[in-house]
């Protein structure tokens, strides 16, 4: 999780991060990872602006549509993501984080 802008919103929240695997700038995902996570996890929720797509996935969403709102233009998964529980958060919405985390 690179953003600023998520980590000033969990500390706001009280929540704790347990763990920071990626720092985008060491290590970009590719689309291979993105649908790992996304796979892995119950339920993707990807912000696009003030849009935010829920994907429940166990409806099996198809790869395609995946990847066309996991990653972003260069290629790679976008930033922020961010893994909580169940749940795999793509993108930024301050309102999303917090419905999602409270």
């Amino acid at each position: 999780m690179s953003c600023k802008r998520v980590r000033a919103t969990l500390d706001e929240q009280d929540v704790t991060i347990a763990e920071t695997q990626v720092e985008k700038k060491a290590t970009r995902l590719g689309p291979e990872d993105g649908l790992r996570l996304a796979r892995e996890s119950s339920h993707v929720y990807v912000a696009k602006g003030k849009k935010v797509v829920h994907f429940v996935m166990a409806d099996g969403p198809a790869d395609e549509d995946l990847l066309k709102h996991l990653i972003g233009r260069s290629g790679f998964l976008r930033a922020p993501a961010v893994r909580t529980g169940d749940r795999f958060i793509v993108g930024y919405n301050a309102q999303m984080y917090e419905d999602l985390l409270a």
